[in-house]
């Protein structure tokens, strides 16, 4: 009897904790339920929706909802920590400019160094701050902050000449507005979370500050003050501007990964200029062209002048080393060759490197403005015409020369293949070396078949044009057969030039009217033998430059033969 009591009190009470457990789950389960949906309507909260809630008076110090209260928290923060950040900071300061100001040093001085240096009792304020997630990734995080200064800074410069004079001067009234981005990278699982933390000057929008000798007039020495601001810019540029960046380790660590490294080389021909704005009273503008990625003396390019010309054809090449083809650019700024005084800008002009695809090569023309940074002048000074051609390190140029798949056309003549970063610089000595060696030599077939809508130079309305070509480097000449009363020519006509160094040919084509006391010019096309040596092959039309309307079509075919100089 005992025995069936206690079976039916154990299976009581086993169906009521089955009872009891499936009653717990169901409510557990609500309760979840519950929480998700009370999870998911605050992440759809506004900073609106959040205020309403709790009062702002509730909030702690280091909670801020909008972007002017991160700004103010930051600036206050920055505000107590200012004589700490002067001490630590101007010693950063001495230690990394001081051997970069040595080196950027002009001729007419010969030693400059700090004899004082503290940023003064105003701190910097914050303007703005971002993350820039499409650089951040899942290795760490990238921040930038934008930051204002118009401090009170105490910096001496012991100045000696190679005169033998000694010169104490005062860097003062600074005024810099810039954008610096911050790279917590990589993130470890070891608190502070981040190994290292790398900084730079992402974006300088302006910096402005006088100098004055201490006791004394700088401008009494001529040259001087544009020497030692030269070098000064020259000295941040160098030492903190964006690609470069600085590498403060937190966590011990090989950190190498993160330092300023070569991607890549920029390929570049400064084809022509037309329509430039003069700028002599008398006769024309002697145009040159200065182009840089980096504004370093060191790094920028220039063109030969070519005197009383507003349509300069330079048919010039260079080259460059890319270090971040996202965010770099190539800058080409025009002036007009003054003699002894201080050339004068005619124009400038930017092209960014993220825009253009590795191992194509890019026609461009570019309009030239007065200022790349505030653009209020709408004046047209003109454009210039550039071919440019990246190839990142360690991948092959898609294009190969015809005559040789051995050989890409970005370096023409260099053999490597698959290059790493390492090789960066036995890279730059080798292609420079094999393009001291290499010839590209061939046969250029250029058939005139027509041209179209010529504008009209006759009294009757009408032209008698032929075209007269031109290999600008070899100086050879050919001319088609005059076509009668037209403005629509048909000639289908041949000609073969042999061409000695096509990397650095041109083919000029003339459109002439033909009188029997004068010929007057219509209109010219310049063009480079790059397009003919990549494909092969072109037929195509091209617009006529100098004339209201006109368009010349060719036929250009181009039988290569590699030659190899003796040495």
């Amino acid at each position: 009897m005992s025995f069936f009591f206690g079976m039916l009190v154990g299976l009581t009470i086993g169906i009521w904790l089955i009872i009891a457990f499936a009653r717990y789950e169901k409510i557990r389960s609500s309760r979840r339920s519950y929480l998700a949906k009370t999870v998911a309507s605050f992440a759809r909260m506004t900073v609106q929706d959040s205020r309403k809630i709790l009062p702002p008076q509730f909030y702690p110090p280091w909670v801020v909802f909008s972007q002017h209260q991160k700004l103010v928290w930051l600036n206050l923060q920055l505000k107590k920590m200012w004589p700490s950040v002067d001490q630590a900071a101007s010693e950063l300061i001495r230690t990394i400019v001081e051997p970069i100001l040595e080196q950027y040093t002009p001729a007419i001085l010969s030693s400059m160094k700090f004899a004082k240096l503290t940023l003064g009792t105003v701190a910097p304020q914050f303007t703005g701050v971002s993350i820039i997630e499409s650089e951040s990734g899942d290795e760490g995080i990238t921040m930038e902050l934008e930051l204002q200064w118009d401090g009170n800074p105490n910096i001496v410069l012991n100045i000696n000449t190679r005169l033998g004079v000694a010169l104490p001067v005062q860097v003062k009234n600074i005024g810099f507005t810039g954008v610096f981005r911050l790279m917590f990278k990589p993130l470890v699982d070891q608190f502070p979370c981040f190994g290292a933390v790398s900084y730079s000057l992402r974006e300088k929008k302006d910096l402005s500050f006088t100098l004055k000798v201490v006791g004394g007039d700088i401008s009494t020495i001529p040259g001087i003050s544009d020497a030692i601001e030269d070098t000064i810019r020259n000295a941040i540029e160098d030492s903190i501007t964006w690609p470069v960046r600085k590498i403060v380790p937190i966590l011990p660590g090989d950190y190498s990964f993160l330092e300023l490294k070569p991607v890549g080389t920029l390929d570049v021909k400064l084809v022509q200029a037309k329509d430039l704005t003069n700028k002599d009273i008398v006769g024309k503008s002697d145009p040159f062209a200065v182009l840089f990625i980096r504004p370093l003396r060191d790094k920028m390019k220039t063109s030969k002048t070519i005197n009383n010309q507003l349509n300069p054809v330079w048919n010039e090449h260079f080259e460059f080393i890319v270090e971040d083809a996202s965010t770099q650019h190539l800058t080409i700024k025009v002036y007009d060759d003054e003699g002894v005084q201080a050339a004068e800008l005619i124009g400038c002009a930017q092209v960014a490197l993220k825009d253009l695809e590795p191992g194509k090569v890019k026609d461009i023309w570019l309009k030239l403005v007065k200022d790349l940074e505030v653009q209020r002048d709408t004046k047209y000074r003109g454009q210039v015409q550039l071919e440019l051609l990246y190839c990142p390190f360690g991948t092959e140029s898609s294009f190969k020369n015809p005559f040789n798949p051995d050989f890409s056309l970005t370096s023409l003549e260099k053999a490597l293949k698959n290059v790493t970063v390492e090789e960066a610089a036995d890279l730059k000595r080798t292609t420079t070396q094999r393009k001291r060696d290499v010839i590209v030599r061939g046969v250029l077939s250029v058939t005139v078949i027509a041209a179209e809508n010529l504008p009209a130079v006759d009294f009757m309305g009408k032209a008698d044009p032929f075209v007269v070509l031109i290999m600008k480097k070899a100086e050879t000449k050919a001319k088609t057969r005059v076509a009668t009363e037209t403005l629509n020519p048909v000639w289908n006509q041949t000609f073969d030039f042999v061409v000695e160094d096509a990397l650095h040919e041109m083919l000029i084509l003339e459109v002439w009217d033909h009188d029997t006391f004068k010929k007057d010019k219509i209109g010219r096309c310049i063009m480079t033998l790059t397009r003919v040596l990549l494909e092969g092959e072109v037929q195509d039309g091209f617009q006529l430059d100098g004339a209201k309307s006109g368009k010349l079509f060719l036929h250009l075919k181009w039988n290569p033969q590699l030659v190899f100089r003796e040495v």
